[in-house]
């Protein structure tokens, strides 16, 4: 089995991933990592990887499902919770007036104190650009506290996302598989 998702590497979408080939996949094949979720449908389709993972909750989630219909089949969903999440701030910075976030993690808190909201593409930029003191708070992977210590606190745990997820392939399900709900005739 050769998964495409998204990247960047060290992201949800690979941690799933290869959680998938372990748990459902025999352990054997591959994650590759593409930027946009386009490029790994096109590889889906030229034959480069088996199959597509992609989270329910990302935003080119439905572009991709209408995009590809009747080229690209789900043929897999699950449930899966992401790395355990939390709201960091500069330890420095008592009071953070702006929170850099992922758009889909935008209401896992309350934000009502914030008067700035800086949207990044990844959980994984948003923890780059507090390592770097580009951002004074953020949610991100709960992990990124163990590699700045003395510079960043927390503020929330938020524990892990709970989402949806899907797998593709370029065949689709037989009409007898348990996962497809269909029209009595």
């Amino acid at each position: 089995m050769y998964i495409a998702t998204l990247g960047p590497s060290g992201n949800n979408h690979e941690l799933i991933a290869k959680r998938y080939l372990t748990k459902r996949g025999s352990g054997e094949g591959s994650v590759t990592l593409f930027t946009q979720f386009e490029d790994a449908f096109q590889a889906l389709l030229a034959g480069q990887v088996s199959h597509v993972l992609q989270c329910t909750a990302h935003p080119a989630h439905s572009d991709c499902v209408g995009r590809y219909m009747h080229r690209v089949f789900p043929v897999d969903t699950f449930i899966a919770g992401s790395k355990p999440l939390a709201l960091i701030a500069q330890r420095a910075i008592t009071q953070p007036t702006q929170v850099a976030l992922q758009p889909a993690t935008r209401y896992y808190t309350d934000l009502t104190e914030c008067i700035e909201i800086i949207e990044a593409p990844t959980t994984v930029a948003v923890a780059e650009g507090l390592l770097a003191g580009r951002y004074e708070a953020g949610i991100c992977a709960a992990e990124v506290l163990e590699q700045a210590p003395n510079q960043l606190r927390l503020m929330q745990s938020l524990g892990p996302a709970l989402d949806t997820w899907v797998m593709f392939a370029t065949t689709p399900l037989p009409a007898s598989s348990s996962l497809r709900l269909e029209a009595d005739t």
